[in-house]
């Protein structure tokens, strides 16, 4: 699994703690993917983002990404894998993003925190979007060049 050999390196190059998380690019079969809203009383409240969370101790990142997308929007992960990752340094906190495109689930995405969601294709019709989310479309986007 690419970046697997990540996982676990806890010291970001300031020496503050890296904060794992797992996020899912949710893929439609259409070709549209989910962005969720951050919900209020978070870092960056209101942008739009990848939905996912933090790893917990002796968490795999398919299992956090599970757990996660379970509890904010409601829906069970059969299928997903580990994409990209990328590190993305926040003024509240150093970040390793374990980016998994997600394929195939049950359920219907619901915002169970309270958030907003959108299916969205290129160029995204939300904002703002939180600043580690803007290469992930740059991503999306090379995919879909023919």
């Amino acid at each position: 699994m690419s970046g697997a050999s990540d996982v676990g390196k806890d010291i970001a190059p300031d020496g503050r703690k890296v904060t794992e998380v797992a996020v899912g690019v949710m893929v439609h079969p259409d070709g549209r993917y989910l962005l969720a809203q951050r919900p209020e009383g978070k870092p960056y409240e209101g942008y739009w983002e990848f939905p996912g969370g933090k790893l917990e101790p002796g968490e795999s990142v398919e299992a956090a990404l599970g757990r996660e997308l379970h509890e904010e929007l409601g829906i069970d992960v059969t299928a997903c894998e580990l994409w990209r990752t990328l590190e993305h340094d926040y003024p509240h906190a150093y970040v390793r993003l374990f980016f998994c495109k997600v394929m195939e689930w049950t359920g219907t995405p619901l915002g169970r925190e309270g958030q907003a969601i959108a299916w969205q294709t290129l160029p995204v019709e939300v904002g703002p979007l939180l600043p580690a989310a803007i290469p992930v479309l740059e991503w999306l986007a090379a995919e879909a060049q023919p």
